[in-house]
């Protein structure tokens, strides 16, 4: 579930062209672009400071930002629709108002570019262990701290839900629920009923599957 949050989320950015190669056009100073957008993004040599990413990188994922969301900001609601393009069999409602929220760090009910940059840098460029406390964070619904065998119910079957009743071989109802069981015997390491981001990435990385993974995303951009 680890990595599936990952693939399905650069599936999507891929497919709305936010990670095409940057063209010669992109090669351009982005810094009025940014200060004339409704919302005003940090500039570039800020995003570059906070992020792993190069001046250039930043121009092209602008431009597919940009494309998107003309105002500099996207909203649940374009959010979801993005998502819906993507798994039009499924219903992605849920899923999406959870990775939403993960990008939406302050709340504010809009994603804007420094979010998503800052978020992307940690999935594509950050350090296996700063991948895992996102995704922690993720399941972490309520952000208490713990991941509790609902929040995770929660997230699996909000993935099963958007991947739709056409997926072959055809998921079975109990699924979810038989997934859960599985991931909390190996994470649960006390078996006080939730897990917490030190048995999380504890168990993720003596998981040979999760760090071969987490490994995949490196050169996605």
């Amino acid at each position: 579930a680890v990595a599936v949050v990952i693939v399905l989320f650069i599936g999507v950015l891929r497919q709305f062209g936010i990670l095409e190669p940057m063209s010669m056009e992109d090669d351009l100073d982005i810094d009025d672009e940014l200060s004339a957008a409704r919302h005003q993004p940090e500039g570039l040599d800020g995003l570059q400071a906070r992020t792993m990413f190069s001046k250039g990188e930043i121009q092209s994922l602008y431009r597919g930002f940009k494309n998107e969301c003309p105002s500099g900001m996207v909203d649940e609601k374009t959010f979801k629709s993005i998502y819906s393009q993507f798994f039009p069999q499924g219903d992605v409602t849920t899923y999406a108002h959870f990775l939403f929220n993960a990008f939406d760090t302050d709340s504010s009910g809009a994603i804007r570019f420094e979010d998503f940059v800052i978020g992307l840098s940690v999935l594509l460029r950050g350090t296996v262990n700063e991948k895992l406390i996102w995704a922690f964070n993720l399941y972490d619904i309520n952000k208490d701290g713990y991941v509790t065998k609902q929040e995770m119910l929660a997230i699996i079957q909000s993935i099963y839900d958007m991947m739709g009743r056409y997926t072959y071989p055809a998921l079975h109802p109990e699924s979810p629920l038989q997934h859960v069981e599985r991931f909390f015997q190996k994470m649960d390491r006390n078996r006080d009923g939730v897990v917490t981001i030190d048995e999380f990435l504890e168990t993720c990385q003596t998981d040979e599957n999760i760090m071969h993974s987490m490994q995949l995303f490196q050169n996605a951009l």
